[in-house]
């Protein structure tokens, strides 16, 4: 690796430490200042606000343990299940914030019920799709070993690190004041980033098990392969954490542009063709199947992306790629646990002091979002290691390549191509 990108790589993860130690010392200053100066404020009542959000880390901790153990056991079922599940959720979250009366309450509510319709027709576009996904979600899980300590102690590792940033939520809420509003901000930021971060290190560790597994059967062990992990990949998993979700988000928009805009309107379909040029590009500088290579050979993440992005151009996968449904299947399963996580704490709220429930449910649904997504970092990693296994050619015998090629030959025959 050049020394320009490994000294870049240290950068990103030094910033990362230092965001850590920066928003613990946040985090501790806020419940420091509360229990000196404001403690017996009547207006802010703690055992109100914090019970409903503690129940909310451990229905989040336990429900993504428990989809996650479900969808190991029977991952055809549980990829099926997600995409009316995930909706019926969706629209019992509605209903709850819209019985708050809250002007904000009603403003979420209406937005979460838009949501659930757009879950909905979502669910049944790609239901065509969902059998090939069934199929090779299945067979990656099978051929990957089990990890369930490992994904214990990362859930556990981001359940204790949002029940810390929580009490500093708690504190600067109590407060009130303008720059407390920021403060809150900042820690839902260094929440967001954190847990992403915690997952992506799960990804790159299962991904770098399932790889070597796949590609030359040699079993690697999890804790020699999350050290490695952790020594060698921060920085470039700093990196990803960031840049995934925003690529991300603009393929999604992307896509949805070339949907409804057609080819009626030439300035729609110009800037429509322009957006989905960008949206193409940038997958080669950022994408989660290059965190397979940023496990396996240590690379940085832009160049494992547009690497692994390459291989899939020559392997003539890419139409297979997008249409997998394992990123959907992780991201609402992330929204069914959050929902559960919402309708716990939002009805306990509710019933103990009704003032607090809108904020409270939104928290609690950050929380069961995330925790889901760093449970479901597993499965992803192993279908991620399936195809970069594919691209690179395995060097085992019983290497299943026969679900891809059914794919491609689905795909022309309905042209999507």
């Amino acid at each position: 690796m050049a020394t320009g990108k490994l000294y870049f790589l240290r950068f990103c993860r030094g910033l990362f430490y230092l965001h850590l130690l920066l928003i613990a010392g946040l985090v501790i200053f806020l419940v420091v200042r509360e229990l000196f100066f404001h403690w017996e404020d009547r207006r802010f009542h703690r055992r109100k606000w914090y019970p409903p959000l503690l129940s909310s880390l451990v229905c989040g901790g336990a429900f993504a343990f428990a989809w996650q153990s479900f969808t190991r056991r029977y991952p055809s079922t549980a990829m099926k299940a997600v995409f009316w599940l995930s909706p019926i959720l969706t629209v019992a979250v509605s209903f709850l914030l819209i019985s708050f009366g809250f002007p904000g309450s009603l403003a979420a509510g209406f937005l979460a019920l838009v949501f659930a319709v757009i879950q909905s027709l979502y669910g049944l576009w790609v239901n065509p799709r969902v059998d090939y996904s069934a199929r090779i979600f299945s067979y990656s899980i099978a051929s990957s070993p089990s990890t369930t300590s490992f994904v214990i102690l990362s859930i556990f590792t981001g359940i204790v690190y949002a029940g810390f940033l929580v009490a500093g939520i708690g504190e600067a809420t109590a407060m009130g004041a303008v720059i407390d509003f920021v403060f809150i901000l900042v820690i839902l930021l260094s929440l967001a980033w954190t847990l992403q971060v915690i997952k992506n290190i799960s990804h790159v560790t299962m991904g770098r098990i399932a790889f070597m597994k796949l590609m030359s059967g040699i079993d690697f062990k999890p804790p020699v392969a999350l050290r490695n992990t952790i020594r060698h990949s921060m920085g470039s998993i700093c990196i990803g954490s960031i840049l995934i979700p925003v690529f991300g988000t603009i393929r999604g928009l992307s896509r949805a542009m070339n949907l409804l805009g057609g080819d009626t309107n030439e300035f729609m379909f110009s800037c429509t063709h322009c957006f989905s040029s960008v949206a193409s590009n940038l997958v080669m500088y950022g994408n989660r199947w290059g965190f397979v290579l940023v496990g396996a050979c240590n690379m940085g993440f832009v160049q494992s992306s547009g690497r692994t992005w390459d291989m899939f151009r020559r392997a003539g996968i890419v139409p297979v790629i997008n249409s997998d449904l394992t990123s959907s299947f992780c991201f609402l399963s992330g929204v069914a646990v959050g929902a559960i996580c919402t309708i716990v704490a939002g009805t306990w709220t509710l019933v103990i002091h009704k003032s607090y429930a809108t904020e409270v449910s939104i928290y609690a649904f950050l929380i069961g979002y995330f925790s889901s997504r760093i449970a479901m970092a597993w499965p992803q990693a192993c279908v991620s290691a399936y195809y970069v296994t594919y691209a690179e050619g395995p060097q085992i015998d019983d290497f299943d390549s026969t679900i891809i090629q059914d794919c491609i030959n689905w795909i022309q025959r309905h042209h999507l191509a």
